[in-house]
């Protein structure tokens, strides 16, 4: 919310001073003052590079820039305060005051958030400092950047299977092939991903180590020092995806593949849209050497770079500890939410019917016995109120698929157990009707 009312007071504020005159010129603490309190809606007032100490309210539809960059919008009474011998040049990336008031927006927003990337990385003992890392809009846009740096089209990258179903998405975009690595029950087969690194079309490797997107499992610390080992042996780059490595709420952590890697090989990428809200695309590459540089050029090449506001907004909601507040609760409510499907499941669902029980993220995959195909439910569940993904869906091939993936990101508990519930009932009556998929594989889409 404090992110949101960020970007919409920015935004009103900018609209109305697109037709503004030019800036007037404010060089002294007293200079500010008295051309803030003269100012019109729409007005834009300039920090001429001199020092300033003090509070100072912005009147609605004011701007306040400093060396030509916007850096306070005002939006109805809004305040801010500069401390003393505080050049215009170093205002905070954000505030938001209680009142709806102060939007301030540097250009430093990118540099604020990267110095708290590199932060939380080097908690999870990832050795990284600013000079490696690359912000990118998410980590859907890192798995293209990162994809873009190790393959072209018509080459292969090693995927899990089943995987994420945006990478493979990605992968369609960019022309690439798909090398199947099939999923156990501690990760990725390795000795499908020897086979698999070893053949020279194959140009890299993507995983998801932490937490799996679909199936909810985190590998250990020997199985990912082996996987590393195999990658080293190969000399083949692997894409970590750690897009919810602040999501755990139970067990113990894990250090990532980027903290094991000891050759350079890994480049991982971290997301905050799945711990804080899918519309705050902003996250961040992790790489080591020229993988760096290639990725900024990359990055450039897309957009031009993040949204400074929303870089800005996310720096100040991380360095106030609001952030670290909000993963304790929202660690809280995936932790109970957790227990009651897993609860219901052990309770609803006939013999033969598998799941995993993760220690974090939001995802819990679920293997129905044969033979079932999943998707044979999903119609016949939504038209009950019941939403799941089909494991297809996470196949490179489209194949039939008797796992489907539940999730606990939204619905609480009560709504979990009933779901699960519906399901389960769903689930009896197929396997009473004997009835069998006759569905074949397709390109997913």
């Amino acid at each position: 919310r404090q992110v949101t009312r960020a970007l919409l007071a920015l935004a009103f504020a900018a609209c109305q001073a697109d037709d503004a005159a030019g800036p007037r010129a404010a060089g002294d603490s007293a200079a500010l003052t008295a051309a803030l309190a003269g100012a019109a809606p729409g007005e834009e007032i300039r920090l001429s590079g001199a020092r300033y100490e003090g509070s100072f309210v912005v009147p609605a539809g004011v701007t306040v820039s400093g060396d030509g960059t916007p850096q306070v919008v005002g939006s109805g009474g809004a305040a801010f305060r500069l401390t003393a011998g505080e050049p215009a040049t170093r205002l905070v990336g954000l505030r938001i005051r209680g009142d709806g008031g102060a939007v301030v927006v540097s250009g430093d927003g990118a540099a604020e958030l990267e110095d708290l990337e590199v932060d939380a990385s080097t908690g999870f003992g990832v050795a990284v400092g600013p000079d490696s890392l690359v912000l990118s809009s998410g980590a859907s846009q890192g798995i293209s950047l990162a994809m873009r740096l190790f393959a072209e089209s018509g080459d292969t990258v090693a995927i899990e299977v089943p995987t994420y179903h945006n990478a493979l998405s990605t992968m369609i975009g960019l022309d690439l092939r798909a090398a199947p690595v099939p999923m156990r029950p501690m990760g990725p087969d390795l000795d499908a991903l020897d086979r698999q690194l070893s053949r020279p079309e194959v140009k890299a490797f993507y995983t998801i180590p932490t937490f799996h997107n679909p199936m909810g499992i985190s590998t250990s610390v020997a199985h990912r020092r082996d996987l590393l080992a195999i990658a080293a042996r190969h000399g083949k780059p692997v894409i970590e995806d750690a897009y919810e490595m602040d999501l755990r709420f139970a067990g113990r952590p894990i250090p990532p593949l980027a903290a094991l890697d000891e050759t350079g090989l890994v480049v991982q990428l971290t997301s905050f849209s799945k711990s804080l809200f899918p519309g705050v695309r902003a996250g961040a590459l992790v790489a080591r050497g020229r993988a760096v540089d290639a990725l900024l050029v990359l990055k450039h090449a897309t957009d031009l770079g993040g949204t400074l506001p929303l870089q800005a907004a996310l720096a100040d909601f991380v360095r106030t500890g609001a952030y670290d507040r909000h993963l304790v609760a929202l660690r809280r409510r995936l932790r109970s939410r957790r227990d009651a499907m897993i609860e219901t499941l052990a309770g609803e669902m006939p013999e033969g019917v598998t799941w995993t029980t993760p220690e974090g993220g939001y995802q819990i995959w679920v293997e129905l016995p044969e033979p079932l195909d999943s998707l044979d439910l999903h119609a016949e569940a939504m038209r009950a109120g019941v939403l799941f993904a089909p494991g297809y869906q996470f196949h490179h091939d489209g194949r039939p698929s008797r796992g489907l993936r539940l999730t606990i990101a939204l619905a609480d508990e009560t709504a979990i157990r009933h779901g699960v519930v519906v399901l389960a009932r769903l689930v009896r009556e197929r396997l009473a009707a004997g009835t069998v998929s006759a569905r074949v594989a397709s390109i997913h889409m």
